[in-house]
């Protein structure tokens, strides 16, 4: 029986590039992202011992990485920042729309940073 690959070799080197573009995020939250061999990469949330992992995602395209990294690292980044300015139970959007025009271009700049890095076009 010949074993069924779901990632070209392209595509796999185009992933790992996204996956290592966003290595800050795996310090910022329980996330890692992992090649899955021939089965692409495997992005794992929220580790909570002893029962591991409880979200998972399989990813055979760098740039639908891209797009759950970047959405990720986002969310991250507004919720550490609500804990900073001590907001509960708000959304990602409104905490957004309360910080400096400042910050919010650096945050969004951010993207195009991570983009540079993984080189996805924008």
């Amino acid at each position: 029986m010949e074993k069924q690959v779901y990632i070209t070799e392209e595509e796999r080197a185009k992933c790992q590039k996204v996956a290592d573009a966003f290595a800050e995020l795996y310090e910022m939250e329980n996330i890692v992202v992992l090649d899955a061999g021939r089965y692409g990469f495997v992005e794992l949330k929220y580790y909570k011992p002893p029962y591991g992992f409880e979200e998972d995602a399989t990813f055979t395209d760098s740039r639908v990485l891209f797009d759950a990294l970047w959405q990720e690292w986002f969310n991250t980044t507004l919720y550490l920042t609500a804990k900073e300015m001590k907001l509960d139970d708000i959304l990602y959007g409104e905490v957004f729309s309360r910080l400096s025009k400042e910050k919010q271009s650096a945050i969004i700049g951010r993207k195009a940073d991570f983009a540079q890095k993984a080189g996805i076009t924008l």
